[in-house]
């Protein structure tokens, strides 16, 4: 049986995958209100913490416990790491610096940077790269930048320090993605993994918003700011992780990252359905570069042209 990441994805697959981006894509408006009255580290911890209580209540209701295998929690951690603490922390001190197009730009190169890195003989013994999704890759990102538009390109290689922290966020998703194939073997279900490594990440943020954002000299957040992390933490996280890891299972890194290419339009489409934002001419044509990049990297869509086209030359 071919590894995930050597077949097309099914399209159960892809419906999973276009709900993450939305869940993800979605986050950009809780946010945006979140970010109002709560500074960054808080809204992340909190972010992780109530979705662990909501998936700690879910773990209650079906009757189940949480592992207790010390190597398994040594993955959570790790996962917690490279997928929350780490590029969270990363994006933050970038995006002080840079304009958050061009943070953008540089998070969606997580497909490319996994592609590379999930393919390395060193990371990986059962995933092959091949030119469709290497070229899949550049043209997605490609479609990322043209969305976001050419004042986005006019930023790249100002503040080249807090370009390369953004690009290190990236890598550590994109190392989260190759890590995180471990839970399967582990015998352990994507809602067990979102919970594990949610638990994990709430632990080691804890001690740095204490230190940094010291939360209890802060007001009171509004109404709000508090509705906005309930949707934070149940859509963008806790549901969310539970579909990273079943897609990570089923169809593999690479194809799991490809969330990024998408969520630009998830975030798009949202605003322009439920906030009256204009679609722009830009935005049709980068949905179309990634839609081109995304059936690169699938496949079946250019085989289907080449077997027409064999099919037509032996006709002749």
């Amino acid at each position: 049986m071919p590894h995930p990441d050597q077949r097309p994805m099914t399209l159960q697959e892809w419906a999973l995958l276009l709900a993450l981006s939305v869940l993800w894509g979605g986050s950009f408006f809780f946010n945006s209100l979140a970010l109002r009255d709560i500074p960054v580290l808080t809204v992340v911890l909190c972010r992780v913490a109530l979705a662990a209580l909501i998936l700690l209540a879910v773990l209650r209701l079906r009757g189940e416990r949480m592992p207790r295998d010390r190597r398994i929690w040594v993955g959570f951690i790790g996962m917690g790491l490279l997928n929350n603490t780490i590029p969270f922390s990363l994006i933050v001190w970038g995006q002080q610096h840079i304009a958050s197009g061009v943070a953008s730009i540089l998070n969606a190169a997580t497909p490319l940077f996994t592609v590379v890195l999930a393919h390395a003989h060193a990371l990986t013994r059962d995933e092959r790269m091949t030119r469709g999704k290497l070229a899949g890759a550049l043209i997605g990102l490609a479609g990322v930048t043209v969305m976001i538009g050419a004042d986005a390109l006019c930023d790249l290689g100002v503040n080249i320090l807090a370009q390369v922290i953004c690009l290190a966020a990236a890598i550590s998703y994109a190392f989260a993605g190759i890590y995180g194939r471990r839970f399967r073997a582990m015998g352990l279900s994507p809602l067990a993994t979102a919970r594990g490594q949610v638990i994990a990440s709430s632990l080691i943020l804890l001690p740095l918003v204490m230190v940094l954002d010291r939360p209890w000299s802060l007001s009171a957040p509004g109404l709000p700011a508090i509705l906005a992390l309930i949707g934070l933490a149940a859509l963008s996280t806790a549901l969310a992780y539970v579909l990273y890891f079943r897609i990570l299972a089923t169809a593999g890194a690479t194809n799991l990252l490809l969330v990024t290419f998408l969520v630009p339009v998830s975030a798009v489409g949202l605003g322009t359905l439920f906030l009256a934002e204009a679609l722009l001419p830009r935005q049709v044509a980068g949905m179309a570069l990634i839609g081109a990049g995304l059936a690169a990297i699938d496949g079946r869509f250019w085989r289907a042209i080449r077997a027409a086209a064999a099919r037509r030359n032996r006709a002749t």
